[in-house]
């Protein structure tokens, strides 16, 4: 009998290596190699027996295009995320940190879709059968044509699936727990989550039936398990938010059936997740426009234009090193900032510590919101507030030049709608004007610095 050979594998990024190592070369995380056998499942060495395959008919790029067909959920937020409903024989992986709310939209979006006669099925790795039962009554959706499951066991689960009449959506909560017999290796390692989503994902494109898988994330906010299962499905989707605020986030990064960086805003309550029209009214809501170092910020996430109050607090340091404290932005990008306004524009902030929050708990990601992030900043070192009725929004380079930004007719239009009567950018065309909001146009920041101080002094 052979001798069955053995690799460690990195349950953080999937890299294999002969011997056991405390820290991966390639990651660089400590205590995340794992023993596997190399002999089994997805990924395995080449057989002894070679089986002959058969050639796959060709096609030419001129064929019929057809839609892809969609099945919607009522939910307008998450039918927005997914480019219009869940796409027939597609993979989805939904992400987020635990208790953020990923079962409780699932489980409302399969009872919507269920109660329009569609055929839902909800798999529950984690969780009892009366465990779910119990959430669907306090979200009052007890009456729901659902049918669930509890199961782990990746081979039970697809000869359920397989006699039941053509599912149209299955939910698995959660792709960590599952494993499958042709793996050795304990749940939740690299190769179990590998196989276990491949196994779905191939279910999914032969049945026709649209398959979610939730997974977890770790600390650094990344799905848990190797980024080949992100490429494996079709769709992924993160649920962001803080337990603290009521406010939750679900945001599209990758989505072959429609555009990426979309997302969908919904609030918390009793009730369960409840879809919100306008995201901007409610992230602007109780903001104080009085204050010092609060500027209003003209953003845009995929198509949808948001207005967020971005908040800085700028404070003699007594430490040797400053501190800097960075929410819902990057870090590395406010440093740039600060060095900019330090050497192009002569104010001397570096020396003290910053305090960075975006209000309601929404991340951004886009560069056009270094014009906010360094109005509020001057706002809070000068000790005086920004005008309430201005929105600022640019992109500011490190020769202190502010260049011009995408979508500026769509940020201006969403903020004359909420009040809004002036803007501060950069050089934008006259082409992408409007005469619904005063338009304050700079090519580099040290002029807004002169026209925020004067302001501020009148």
């Amino acid at each position: 009998m052979a001798k069955r050979k053995t690799i460690f594998v990195c349950q953080s990024c999937g890299a294999n290596s002969n011997q056991w190592a405390g820290r991966c070369e390639k990651c660089g995380q400590w205590n995340t190699i794992v023993e596997e056998l190399s002999n089994s499942g997805v990924g395995a060495g080449p057989k002894s027996a070679t089986a002959s395959g058969r050639a796959a008919p060709l096609s030419s790029l001129s064929g019929k295009a057809q839609d892809a067909a969609r099945s919607t959920c009522n939910i307008a937020e998450l039918d927005r995320v997914t480019g219009g409903g869940f796409v027939k024989g597609s993979a989805m992986l939904v992400g987020g940190d635990p208790g953020i709310g990923k079962s409780t939209l699932l489980l409302q979006a399969a009872a919507s879709m269920a109660n329009k006669g569609h055929n839902v099925i909800y798999i529950s790795g984690e969780e009892a059968i009366a465990q779910v039962q119990l959430r669907a009554q306090r979200l009052g959706l007890a009456n729901a044509p659902v049918k669930l499951a509890s199961e782990t066991n990746v081979e039970t689960i697809l000869a359920t699936l397989e006699n039941e009449n053509a599912p149209d959506l299955v939910i698995i909560d959660s792709i960590q727990t599952l494993w499958t017999d042709r793996v050795d290796s304990s749940p939740g390692t690299v190769t179990q989550v590998r196989t276990s989503a491949q196994a779905l994902t191939r279910f999914a494109k032969k049945s026709g039936a649209a398959v979610v898988l939730v997974g977890h994330v770790t600390k650094d906010g990344q799905i848990a398990g190797p980024r080949v299962v992100e490429h494996m499905v079709d769709a992924v989707m993160y649920f962001e938010g803080d337990s603290s605020h009521r406010f939750r986030i679900l945001r599209g990064v990758k989505n072959r059936y429609g555009a990426t960086d979309e997302i969908g805003v919904f609030e918390m309550s009793q009730m369960g997740l409840k879809e919100v029209a306008n995201p901007s009214a409610l992230f602007l809501d109780q903001r104080d426009e009085g204050s010092a170092g609060s500027a209003v910020f003209a953003g845009i996430e995929g198509t949808r234009p948001v207005l967020v109050e971005i908040q800085a607090l700028v404070s003699p340091s007594p430490l040797g090193t400053p501190r800097r404290a960075v929410v819902g932005w990057d870090n590395s990008r406010l440093s740039m900032i600060l060095a900019v306004l330090e050497t192009r524009c002569g104010v001397k902030i570096g020396a003290n510590d910053i305090y960075l929050n975006v209000a309601g708990g929404l991340k951004i990601s886009e560069p056009a919101a270094d014009l906010a992030v360094a109005a509020a900043l001057i706002s809070s070192a000068t000790n005086s507030a920004l005008p309430s009725k201005a929105v600022f929004f640019g992109e500011i380079s490190l020769s202190g030049g502010i260049r011009p930004v995408a979508h500026a007719p769509l940020r201006l239009k969403e903020a004359s709608k909420l009040g809004f009567d002036s803007a501060f950018t950069g050089r934008i065309g006259s082409s992408e004007k409007t005469s619904e909001i005063k338009l304050t146009e700079f090519s580099d920041l040290s002029t807004l610095v002169s026209e925020i101080a004067a302001d501020i002094q009148q």
